[in-house]
């Protein structure tokens, strides 16, 4: 894989890490800023909506940037808003920090998505997109539990004044090794009629809704992760951080598996890689009130989580072909934001007015289902316009 991919999954890992760390934190934020913990997990819900609005609105005043130049220029917002969510006095400021960083996220990966399947032979293209995506799960590996040690040992402050720091080393590394490419002239695909001509491809919207229903299963769990562990499973605070390692080494694991298979069959590993996580999500209802179980679970949860995430982005990349990729492309990361964001706000109700905490991996289960039965539509609208010509891999 070039070098140039490497550069681009330093900047994933900052943005995961920002992203991810606040999880672990939720008990910290809420006693420090005087809010329950419902309130505390709609930090990430307003996270996911600022990458959500911060797709189309830098798409619409950036797109005719060199690439190079845009993916330095949201690594600069990236590093300023967690400053911000350093510096925040209180709730509504720290809110406004997190959406403000959330807007370098959209078009991050979804024009790097873009850049890494342009450096690659076609027969990798899902691969190197699992690639740049592996900074997400070494985040999540190494900089979440490392973040939320540093949260709890010297205030969950300091865990964002470390992702700065992480964010200007990514635009170093990005400014070194990403090769430097020409501004978009006025007739390319990234400009406002391309994305209408995206955005109105069936297929794309279905693969878009896709997307958001199977990120909403995964969320609506994984955001009261720690509340689950500590009061359902039993494990103190300090046992989050290790079980956190175990689900970042699942997102490897899983992610890696995802891109190889997605390469070979792109079609059977979307309908798998969402049959498998609705499956985990059901078996979690009964593993968290056993502690090994629960821990078993997690690294369960984190392989099928982010075995989905190259197929889909693959999925709708495909769907996207020859007008609008670039966009099409960040819209979908918007779309995992925004099943994120719902995620968690169905977990946050459930806990609330449903039927109580222990059963959201249940409630969560039933998402990617939906899921599922969108993709078996899509395919099935997608046979009646062949005529009867088979579904492959590629369509």
């Amino acid at each position: 894989m070039p070098l140039a991919l490497y550069a681009l999954t330093a900047g994933a890992f900052g943005i995961g890490v920002t992203e991810f760390v606040i999880m672990g934190l939720l008990l910290d934020v809420s006693a420090d800023l005087g809010v329950s913990i419902s309130a505390a997990g709609l930090l990430i819900s307003g996270y996911a909506l600022g990458v959500v609005i911060g797709a189309p609105l830098l798409g619409a005043l950036t797109g005719r940037l060199a690439k190079k130049t845009l993916l330095l220029a949201l690594m600069v917002v990236f590093t300023i808003g967690n400053l911000a969510c350093a510096l925040a006095p209180d709730y509504w400021t720290l809110m406004a920090a997190r959406v403000l960083t959330a807007f370098a996220h959209a078009s991050f990966f979804g024009l790097g998505s873009v850049v890494a399947t342009s450096l690659v032979a076609p027969s990798r293209k899902a691969s190197a997109i699992a690639l740049m995506f592996t900074g997400l799960t070494v985040a999540n590996i190494l900089g979440v539990p490392l973040g939320t040690w540093l949260g709890q040992a010297y205030g969950w402050r300091s865990s964002f004044l470390a992702v700065a720091l992480v964010g200007v080393v990514a635009f170093a590394v990005i400014a070194l090794l990403v090769p430097r490419d020409e501004p978009a002239t006025p007739d390319d695909e990234a400009s406002s009629e391309g994305a209408q001509a995206v955005l109105g491809r069936r297929p794309v919207l279905l693969g878009l809704l896709t997307t958001v229903l199977s990120w909403v299963g995964v969320f609506a769990a994984f955001t009261y992760m720690a509340p689950i562990l500590t009061r359902i499973s039993g494990f103190s605070e300090a046992a989050v951080s290790p079980i956190l390692l175990v689900f970042g080494g699942g997102l490897v694991a899983g992610n890696l598996l995802g891109g190889r298979l997605a390469d070979r069959r792109l079609v059977p590993t979307v309908i798998g890689t969402l049959v498998a996580l609705s499956a985990v999500l059901f078996a979690m209802t009964a593993a968290i009130h056993q502690p090994i179980a629960a821990i078993v679970a997690v690294g369960l949860l984190g392989a099928a989580a982010f075995a989905t995430v190259a197929p889909l982005q693959m999925w709708v990349l495909e769907k996207a072909k020859g007008a609008g990729q670039g966009l099409a492309s960040s819209f979908n990361i918007a779309a995992f934001n925004l099943g994120n964001a719902i995620g968690a706000w169905l977990g946050g109700f459930v806990i609330d007015h449903g039927p109580g905490l222990g059963a959201v991996t249940l409630v969560a289960g039933l998402v990617p289902l939906a899921a599922l039965a969108v993709v078996l539509l899509a395919l099935r609208l997608e046979r009646g316009r062949a005529i009867g010509a088979p579904v492959t891999a590629q369509c």
